[in-house]
């Protein structure tokens, strides 16, 4: 009399668990990488087309950059040669919609440099995205990742 096995024994089960577990422990280290990857590029784009579009706002306003205190405001809508907002306004927006938010902390906040005229060798409390010194026009990301 023949048995019919209708169901795996506890060895088969058990190989099947360590096997999953061998292929998880070597899979999931590599999908965090690609993620931290993706932001570095991300990252990178975002600060070199901003820093592009601020070479061009120098360019149309006499070599000024556009100020901390407006500079969301300058970067994203149309402005004079002096970059105000009122009257003849041909210049920009150099940004359209807002300002790119940092993909490491997810914000697009713009503070000022801690030394103006020196660039940053660590971020700016408060949580910002960006750092930004208007006395040259150069911008920064604001997050540990970058300064290390």
């Amino acid at each position: 009399m023949a048995h019919n096995r209708n169901a795996f024994t506890l060895i088969e089960v058990l190989i099947v668990v360590i096997i999953m577990a061998v292929l998880a422990a070597t899979i999931i280290p590599q999908f965090s990488s690609s993620t931290e990857d993706a932001k570095r590029s991300t990252l990178e784009f975002n600060l070199h087309t901003i820093r592009s579009q601020i070479e061009l706002y120098k360019v149309h306003h006499l070599g000024q950059p556009p100020t901390l205190a407006e500079f969301a405001r300058q970067m994203t809508e149309a402005t004079n040669v002096q970059g105000g907002f009122d009257g003849d306004t041909p210049y920009g927006p150099y940004i359209q919609g807002e300002i790119p938010v940092n993909p490491f902390n997810q914000s697009r906040e713009v503070v000022g440099v801690a030394t103006a005229g020196t660039a940053p060798d660590g971020v700016v409390a408060g949580g910002a995205g960006w750092q930004y010194d208007e006395t040259t026009g150069w911008f920064y990301p604001n997050n540990p990742e970058w300064y290390e």
